[in-house]
């Protein structure tokens, strides 16, 4: 049906041409930011009650939309309608609805689980990458850069191990357990230094020194991979736009 083409260009990310759906998009980045917005203070009000109610409303509207043309997206037919809700963005849209109805139980006595549950609605910010371009080009750059990454990052957790395990039997009374050894090898590598757990021996004193410099070494891997890749991303970007002048 044509209206479903329509209501599937207008919904799927502008390319700039489709002035309808560029509209759309600022009009889903507008409402994200303001249903976030209530996350932002403790206690509740009628304004940010009401706030989250338009968004929700927004919210399912568009899942609704994006159910209804899956196949004009996966192009695997009735199928389509069946795997949409279980893909990665679906589930973040469902799972930014979902804290806006739990709380109708208000004598439920478990208040902690809602209060996890409206946590969740910080997932909304997660539909923005759908919306912006930038970000678009930043997950595509984590895809095509995911063997080094995924190489790096087994390098950092074998790092942390490593250097735990040397912490934890240079310094046995200034470490009580092994998790307090990951946590400081952790924040060494990353060389943040918040001060609460530290060695006092010589020898674990050098450690951490080394720790550092390796930490310096690692955390700068992953800059430097996704840069290249943003870089390489932007020049086909303007390659294709170059070419469809």
């Amino acid at each position: 049906m044509k209206w479903r083409r329509f209501v599937y260009d207008v919904i799927e990310p502008s390319d700039g041409e489709n002035r309808i759906s560029t509209i759309y998009d600022y009009v889903m980045i507008a409402v994200i930011i303001a249903s976030l917005v209530p996350l932002a203070f403790k206690e509740s009000n009628n304004v940010f009650n009401v706030i989250d109610i338009v968004a929700t409303a927004v919210f399912i509207a568009d899942y609704l939309l994006r159910l209804l043309t899956a196949d004009l997206k996966a192009h695997k037919g009735a199928l389509s309608f069946l795997k949409y809700p279980f893909t990665p963005m679906a589930i973040v849209d469902l799972v930014s609805i979902l804290p806006t109805f739990l709380p109708l139980s208000a004598g439920f006595r478990l208040l902690k689980i809602f209060r996890l549950m409206r946590s969740f609605r910080v997932f909304r910010a997660v539909k923005m990458f759908r919306y912006s371009k930038s970000v678009t080009i930043i997950m595509n750059v984590l895809k095509k850069q995911r063997a080094p990454m995924m190489a790096v990052c087994s390098l950092a957790v074998a790092y942390v191990v490593l250097s735990a395990l040397v912490i934890f039997n240079v310094e046995p009374d200034t470490f009580g357990n092994f998790f307090d050894a990951i946590y400081w090898a952790t924040v060494s590598l990353t060389t943040m230094g918040y001060g609460d757990i530290y060695p006092v021996s010589t020898a674990g004193r050098i450690v951490t020194m080394i720790s550092s410099f390796m930490g310096i070494a690692i955390i700068a891997l992953p800059a430097g991979i996704i840069t290249a890749g943003y870089m390489d991303e932007l020049g086909k970007l303007n390659s294709s736009e170059d070419d469809g002048e």
